[in-house]
């Protein structure tokens, strides 16, 4: 996303109620992405790349296509074909129309479009294409090969080519000064009474057009990077996959590196969330927590890097998932493993965030464990997180190296003793949602489920009665948050924080964690009940469009004139699954709660599951929503997918969901 991108959706939504200004949203379309490349195809069929994170190449910044003198709007009928990630968009004229299938290759995009009905046969393909090269929108030049065009900065150099005849390519002139600060926004392709004989070169926005053949065009775009793909490897890599018209259909019913067996239950939902967090992935592995929709920090503070708490917590729930599910995902945990075992600091910690293609630190704001700065400018949940997986992975996977994740895990547990005080409270620091400093219940929980982990691990026995002695300590310290009906928020300055937060529902999972190694108490038992009860009741928030958890009370962010908190689906995909853990943690207790417990999961995963009033197109779930059901923020978030898939994975293994399909017979009946 450039600045001119960015100040154009600025002009065209200023005065928007439900749309803030100056983003790159990814609420509307369907995402086509593999490796390190990832590409939007929104309702129009214009493609944008969100590939930077990933990569470190920017790609395509803004497209539009057409045929003949119309161009493609909205309204197109847009869906994925199958199980696959190919995209497709259905654009009707009427008599005739235009099937657009996109899938990304790597580096490559394809997209291939195809005549449907009664169409002239004289129709010609209309693109226009602007990339960013290095993220630049100026000193950039395009160079016109015989059927491709080449727009360059740098060091990335991009590419679009045709498997038909080139038969125009015009250089697309960006908006000038006067034009960026006017109102009005400037729509492209477009041409000017002023024009310089280098105008149309010095720019790195092509119109071009082609030719239909036999009822069909396809066009690809390629990133590259100086020193790593010369050009004429480029151009051959254009033109084999443009030339091969059969490539898309191929490419599209390859296997998977992950197979969902045909008799799980809701199999659609779980298909939809390894796609969406397959294609947050880098080839390492490492997750952005979504598109990142922001990275002009205009409302926020980006979304296109690696979270440790999100992606660790994402790695725990396909673990636990996966295993239920018989998906085999052993690949995707080992690469994670790695990359924690990787990126650790030498205090046994892990830093705020980072770059997921090159592993290198991304800007943040709570790096003090890097810094000299104090514990409050640390989220010390994240280290509890990625130490919770890797206990759990060492203890149920099949690690490569199990010794070095022995290791890993003990200077995690080093660390967390660092950052836990004598009360069994973590210190003061930052909290899940980054918007708070304070000694928290979901940071306390975090710890209270890696201790636990650790003491469950194939470790060695002092380590495991060391984990073991600190996790009773932090049973012990949750009495410190206890408000006599819930736990608080957190305690700041000794004083409780009484407010309900979202995040306190890790409880439920950690305390379940906690009784594989020691009992709980009955009175402990009674107030997670309460407690987990207690935050469902007073977080809920159901209008006509919508149904969920808000995040905390009193969460005034991108309320955007709503005057009241809204709706999150990672809240509310972790209120389904606290309420199965806690299930879970009953039943073996023999206890007579468990019944509603378990329907008060299957309850709020029906708002997230396809058809609930919280889940998109494509099964995507986006963080949050307006009250009138208007998706905002990152657009699929990979957090609530993974929630979703493990808790569908756990309501199924326990025999929930078909306490579900017999409650819904009964009521047709």
């Amino acid at each position: 996303m450039t600045l001119r991108t960015s100040l154009d959706d600025f002009k065209r939504h200023r005065d928007a109620d439900r749309k803030f200004p100056g983003e790159l949203r990814s609420t509307t379309g369907l995402f086509a992405g593999q490796g390190d490349r990832l590409v939007h195809v929104d309702a129009d069929g214009s493609l944008r790349d969100y590939s930077y994170p990933l990569s470190g190449l920017s790609g395509i910044d803004a497209s539009r296509f057409g045929v003949g003198d119309d161009w493609f709007d909205a309204d197109a009928d847009q869906r994925y074909r199958g199980e696959t990630g190919v995209v497709e968009t259905v654009h009707d004229n009427g008599q005739w129309g235009v099937v657009q299938q996109d899938l990304t290759l790597g580096r490559a995009h394809v997209t291939r479009f195809e005549l449907d009905g009664d169409a002239p046969s004289d129709l010609d393909l209309r693109a226009y294409v602007r990339f960013a090269p290095d993220g630049r929108e100026g000193q950039t030049s395009l160079l016109v090969h015989d059927d491709a065009v080449e727009a360059y900065h740098r060091r990335e150099h991009d590419y679009v080519g045709v498997s038909t005849d080139l038969s125009g390519a015009h250089g697309q002139i960006p908006e000038r000064f006067d034009e960026l600060v006017a109102d009005d926004p400037v729509d492209f392709p477009r041409t000017t009474d002023e024009e310089r004989y280098e105008d149309e070169v010095l720019t790195a926005g092509v119109l071009v057009t082609a030719p239909f053949e036999d009822g069909s065009v396809t066009l690809v775009t390629l990133l590259a990077e100086r020193g790593e793909t010369d050009r004429e490897a480029a151009l051959s890599r254009l033109d084999d996959v443009a030339g091969d018209g059969a490539a898309l259909t191929a490419a599209s019913e390859r296997r998977r590196d992950w197979e969902v067996p045909r008799t799980v239950a809701h199999r659609e939902t779980v298909v939809d969330d390894l796609r969406v967090v397959s294609m947050l992935s880098a080839e390492n592995g490492a997750r952005i927590a979504g598109p990142d929709f922001d990275p002009f920090y205009v409302t926020s503070g980006g979304y296109g890097y690696t979270w440790f708490r999100d992606d660790a917590e994402i790695s725990r729930f396909l673990l636990d998932g996966s295993e239920a599910l018989g998906v085999d995902l052993s690949h995707w945990h080992q690469r994670s493993a790695e990359f924690y075992c990787r990126t650790q600091l030498d205090d046994g910690s892990w830093p705020h965030r980072v770059w997921p293609g090159d592993e290198t630190l991304a800007p943040g704001w709570a790096n003090a464990r890097i810094e000299s700065g104090t514990d409050t400018d640390y989220q010390a949940d994240q280290s509890g997180s990625v130490a919770g997986f890797l206990a759990t992975f060492l203890r149920t996977g099949d690690p490569d190296d199990p010794e070095r994740v022995e290791a890993a895990i003990e200077r995690a547990v080093e660390s967390l003793d660092d950052t836990l005080e004598a009360d069994g409270l973590p210190v003061a620091c930052q909290n899940a949602w980054e918007n708070m400093q304070g000694r928290f219940v979901h940071t306390a929980a975090t710890f209270l489920h890696a201790y636990a982990a650790v003491a469950r691990a194939p470790v060695s026995t002092d380590l495991r009665d060391h984990a073991r002695a600190q996790a009773d300590t932090v049973v012990e310290g949750l009495d410190r948050l206890w408000t006599g009906e819930f736990y608080a928020l957190r305690e700041q300055g000794g004083e409780l924080d009484e407010r309900l937060d979202s995040g306190s529902l890790a409880l439920a999972a950690a305390m379940r964690e906690y009784a594989a190694v020691a009992p709980v108490a009955d009175e402990t038992v009674d107030r997670l009940v309460t407690h987990v009860e207690t935050t469902l009741d007073g977080l809920e928030r159901e209008t006509a469009a919508i149904r969920g958890l808000v995040r905390f009370e009193g969460d005034d962010w991108r309320q955007h004139g709503q005057g009241a908190e809204k709706v999150w689906t990672v809240s509310t995909a972790w209120g389904a699954n606290a309420a199965a853990e806690l299930g879970s943690l009953l039943e073996g207790r023999d206890d007579d709660r468990v019944a509603d417990v378990f329907g008060r999961s299957r309850d709020l995963l029906g708002e997230i599951l396809p058809g609930g009033s919280l889940a998109r197109q494509g099964g995507y779930l986006p963080e949050q929503l307006f009250d009138d059901g208007t998706p905002d923020s990152a657009t699929p978030l990979g957090w609530p997918h993974a929630l979703r898939l493990a808790t569908v994975a756990h309501l199924d293994d326990v025999g929930e969901l078909r306490v579900e399909a017999a409650e819904a017979t009964a009521r047709t009946e």
